[in-house]
């Protein structure tokens, strides 16, 4: 598992680390029954606090997508069908807001969206 944190970011460490082991779980790089590395050893290759890949991992575990075994490690959950809709969700509508805004500085309306829009999913 390849974690990157970025210790310039304003997201906090944990954050960075659950925000990119749920994309490895949605794009299906990570299965369910996966284990991740033990809590010790993120924190050793990362060179981090190992409270803060704790948190990391609890955060996980308390939004579904992670479960953990006393003594054993944790590990990918089965998958939460609507749990993974309101990502992808939530990911559409940051891509959307970008999109959004770069259409108002280059000067589209919203007439122009909407016909950019309806050409662009039009059925073939």
């Amino acid at each position: 598992m390849r974690i990157i944190i970025n210790g310039s970011s304003m997201v906090p460490i944990y954050e960075q680390i659950v925000e990119q082991v749920k994309a490895l779980i949605l794009k299906g790089e990570l299965l369910e029954n996966d284990i991740l590395p033990s809590v010790r050893s993120l924190s050793r290759d990362l060179k981090i606090s190992a409270l803060t890949v704790k948190k990391a991992y609890d955060t996980l575990e308390q939004e579904g997508f992670t479960v953990t075994v006393h003594g054993k490690g944790t590990y990918v959950a089965p998958p939460n069908l609507d749990r993974m809709r309101e990502e992808y969700q939530k990911e559409l509508e940051q891509d959307l807001e970008t999109f959004i805004q770069k259409a108002r500085r280059y000067g589209f309306s919203k007439e122009e969206l909407n016909d950019l829009w309806n050409l662009m999913t039009e059925e073939e």
